[in-house]
């Protein structure tokens, strides 16, 4: 991995360290809050990568629309879905439920 590649992954950890418990936030909201707002994807290969770094909540970034978009890179089947149903927030087949009232945007909360 080139270095700017490791230097992009860490500001998304960054940001995604302080999404709170019981929220989430979008791969494209994390890319306009680092600097970089045509970077969603890169941002999803950042959470694709982020599962041997410490204390980056990964289950909590979704896609724009609220989709589990990213589950198939956890192990299980459905441990995306606990993980977020255990802070509280309601998924069904695959959509979080509320989404507009569960969603983190970073660029308003100042970060």
């Amino acid at each position: 991995m080139a270095k700017a590649d490791v230097n992009f992954f860490e500001k998304v950890y960054q940001v995604v360290r302080q999404i709170p418990e019981g929220r989430v936030s979008s791969y494209g909201a994390i890319a306009r809050a680092i600097g970089s707002p045509q970077s969603a994807r890169m941002v999803g290969w950042a959470m694709n990568a982020s599962h041997n770094v410490e204390d980056v909540p990964a289950h909590r970034v979704v896609n724009r629309m609220g989709l589990l978009t990213g589950k198939h890179h956890f192990d299980g089947t459905n441990l995306m879905q606990q993980l977020l149903e255990n802070e509280g927030i309601e998924v069904i087949e695959n959509q979080i439920q509320g989404f507009d009232e569960v969603f983190w945007d970073p660029n308003q909360e100042g970060v």
